[in-house]
């Protein structure tokens, strides 16, 4: 018998908090924490990133559910009220971003930073974000993928019972596509804080490059799913992108049924593979016209306070005062060279000699 977890965490009063929320709210805060803590590196005070997520995540999660109701307009068009229902599922990604980033650009430069550099430093909490984000939809039993057999998710994927319980849907088992690309988003995390150490690193790489990491797994993530947005596009479109996808295949795993209602394109995977195309060529053509003569680990200045010492700064004065003073304090003085005992003798001169 399968346990399957309450998506209502606790209630208060007559009122239901659900784990999807509780989840975004904790993917939330380890994004700022994480941002933080590499903003301390450039003297960016802590209440820059605290104020840029209370504008950030509701811009995000608006935009987001925008997305998804304008592709599923059908579903919602008889209903209005049901497009509110956001604890329900039901969210874009692409769709967050797209809010994300749009109040992050007027945020950041009314504060009087470069854009690319603070999503530079943001850009590991994306994926931090939506690794643990995606938790929620394991929760609210959405966003998984095609059918499969138990033995696959036990003895294969070796994965522990609450999970594949959990992705026993109505009696019938499904590819924990939610658990592929939330550990797929670590993985991405991980190569992101190596890659922002490397002197090599232009200002703006670093969030390019998180663009370039997670489409490539949602490109390949997306086709087993079975609730992808989709429109109707050209059979060579289809093809191409089904072409491109078939290494999985070889790897015995088959593309999620797509109902032909909706398309026989996956809008995610469609956009998936533009991004990849137009962020390495951002990076060639940021490269080759000077746009990106910054580097990673060059100071972050905002025009607004260029003049004023940086909290950085500030704390590495103050360390070197006290080095200097513990130099001065431990040094040992100089013994003074004893000088030359006189003698009473007094040495002729040539003249004295001749007298």
């Amino acid at each position: 018998m399968s346990l399957l977890i309450n998506p209502i965490a606790f209630q208060i009063g007559s009122l239901p908090v659900h784990w999807y929320g509780i989840i975004l709210g904790l993917g939330a805060l380890a994004g700022l924490l994480l941002a933080i803590r590499e903003g301390k590196r450039f003297g960016i005070p802590q209440e820059f990133f605290m104020d840029l997520l209370l504008l950030g995540v509701p811009s995000a999660i608006v935009a987001a559910r925008i997305y998804y109701v304008a592709f599923k307009w059908e579903d919602y068009k008889d209903n209005i009220w049901d497009a509110f229902k956001i604890w329900e599922g039901g969210i874009a990604i692409y769709g967050a971003l797209i809010g994300a980033i749009i109040c992050a650009v007027i945020y950041v430069r009314r504060q009087g930073y470069s854009f690319w550099r603070i999503a530079d430093v943001c850009a590991p909490s994306l994926l931090i974000g939506q690794a643990i984000g995606r938790w929620g939809n394991f929760v609210n039993q959405e966003a998984y993928g095609g059918p499969v057999e138990e033995s696959f998710l036990r003895n294969t994927l070796h994965l522990p019972d609450f999970i594949i319980d959990q992705m026993n849907v109505k009696g019938v088992f499904h590819h924990p596509t939610f658990l592929y690309e939330s550990l797929w988003n670590f993985v991405g995390i991980a190569l992101l804080l190596v890659l922002r150490r490397q002197k090599f690193l232009r200002a703006g790489e670093l969030f390019i490059s998180y663009f370039i990491w997670y489409s490539i797994g949602r490109f390949f993530i997306e086709a087993l799913r079975t609730d992808s947005l989709a429109f109707q596009g050209s059979a060579g479109l289809a093809s191409f992108l089904n072409s491109l996808w078939s290494p999985m295949t070889w790897m015995g795993f088959e593309q999620g049924y797509l109902d032909p209602v909706y398309g026989n394109v996956r809008i995610s995977q469609l956009l998936a593979l533009l991004i990849i195309i137009a962020a390495v060529a951002l990076i060639v053509i940021r490269r080759t016209t000077g746009k990106a003569s910054a580097r990673y680990m060059d100071p972050i200045v905002s025009t607004k306070n260029a003049g004023a010492p940086t909290p950085e700064a500030d704390l590495n004065r103050s360390r070197r005062k006290e080095e200097l003073s513990e130099q001065r304090s431990t040094s040992t003085p100089e013994t003074p060279k004893p000088q030359a005992r006189q003698t009473d003798s007094v040495v002729d001169s040539p003249d004295d000699k001749e007298k």
